[in-house]
């Protein structure tokens, strides 16, 4: 905690004012929220380890039926370097670069979160052709939940992008819009948390 009682990081810096303080106790409080959001990926997480014996499998395809390591790789990448742009937002705002620069920054969290999703349901498409859908046993039903509600989550960041853009273009930049976008930054980079999850606990785990 920093000397006037804020924790660096949920704030904005003292040059926004009333934005400053009201990221505080807003951020934090959306941070607190999507710890319930945590809580049901860990149950996702423990349904899918449960499922993950020939049991699970009821003789379906397995993991090394089905999975596509490079496609995986380059969702990674996609959906990490998304994180790293979502940086770029907000040293945008908190530096008021203007809004054309803040635009562009979310632009491409948008187009790289719209490639993470491309790469994802042609994987998808690819293991439902394979017979991997998820009605042929309980460790394929857990897997397309688990996965499936993660690009659920980063869909409905595309579309808090999308909505903020339209915002910034028509109110400016101003306290709402900024704590918003502090909002909006703890969503994705939590889209990326779960997602190392995902990579290491179902793709590299099983595959190795």
């Amino acid at each position: 905690m920093s000397e006037n009682g804020l924790y660096p990081g949920l704030n904005l810096g003292e040059a926004h004012d009333d934005a400053h303080l009201q990221a505080e106790s807003t951020v934090f409080g959306f941070w607190v929220f999507l710890m319930s959001d945590l809580i049901i990926f860990g149950i996702l997480f423990a349904s899918y380890a449960s499922y993950l014996d020939p049991i699970g499998l009821a003789g379906g395809p397995g993991p090394q039926d089905l999975f596509d390591v490079k496609s995986v790789a380059i969702q990674t990448a996609f959906l990490l370097f998304g994180g790293v742009a979502y940086g770029g937002v907000s040293l945008s705002v908190k530096y008021e670069q203007g809004r054309a620069k803040l635009i562009l920054w979310l632009l491409i969290c948008a187009v790289l979160g719209a490639g993470f999703l491309f790469f994802e349901i042609k994987d998808f498409i690819s293991q439902a052709g394979e017979g991997g859908t998820p009605q042929v046993s309980g460790w394929l039903s857990s897997y397309w939940l688990l996965v499936g509600l993660h690009g659920f989550h980063v869909f409905s960041g595309i579309l808090w992008i999308i909505a903020m853009i339209g915002q910034i273009s028509t109110r400016g930049v101003d306290d709402v819009v900024k704590v918003r976008l502090s909002m909006l930054g703890v969503f994705w980079h939590f889209l990326d948390l779960i997602w190392v999850g995902i990579f290491s606990f179902v793709f590299l785990a099983t595959l190795t």
